[in-house]
């Protein structure tokens, strides 16, 4: 199940830039085995305005067609990294090509867009900028395919 990160903004170089490359390197080698993966983040950049809606079309474009729609939102799902993996093996056992993850920008997501998908995934219920969010959930991919692959980097 190959994985898109779809996402408001433009991530320079940088730290975070470096994290997020390594763990999507990490989740893609370890991933394959799983059939989990490749994985890859598409941007979109809203400068023309348009708010929450313009975001939600630019980012509705990205989405694979058939993919299974994951939005990171505040008011989602907090859950374990064991249940994160589990589920992600839920949804490529359940048989979509393509998952997408769906970060929106300042405002958060589109409410339509959020209507559309097929879950809401939270890291809890602080706010984190836009760009920890990517390095925290290609964090999280990789430690998923870690824990479906028996890898001991999650200690429990």
């Amino acid at each position: 199940m190959r994985v898109r990160i779809c996402a408001v903004g433009r991530l320079r170089g940088g730290p975070e830039a470096a994290l997020i490359a390594d763990y999507l390197t990490r989740f893609d080698r370890t991933g394959r085995a799983l059939a989990l993966g490749p994985a890859e983040i598409v941007e979109v950049d809203d400068r023309k305005g348009g708010g929450i809606a313009g975001e939600a079309a630019l980012l509705s474009r990205i989405v694979p067609n058939g993919a299974l729609i994951c939005v990171l939102d505040e008011r989602g799902t907090v859950m374990s990294s064991p249940d994160f993996a589990q589920m992600l093996a839920r949804w490529r056992d359940q048989g979509p090509q393509d998952v997408a993850f769906v970060i929106g920008g300042a405002d958060g997501i589109d409410p339509a867009l959020r209507a559309r998908a097929d879950a809401a995934l939270s890291f809890g219920r602080m706010v984190w900028p836009h760009m920890l969010v990517r390095v925290m959930l290609t964090e999280q991919l990789y430690r998923a395919a870690s824990i479906l692959s028996g890898s001991p980097y999650h200690r429990v």
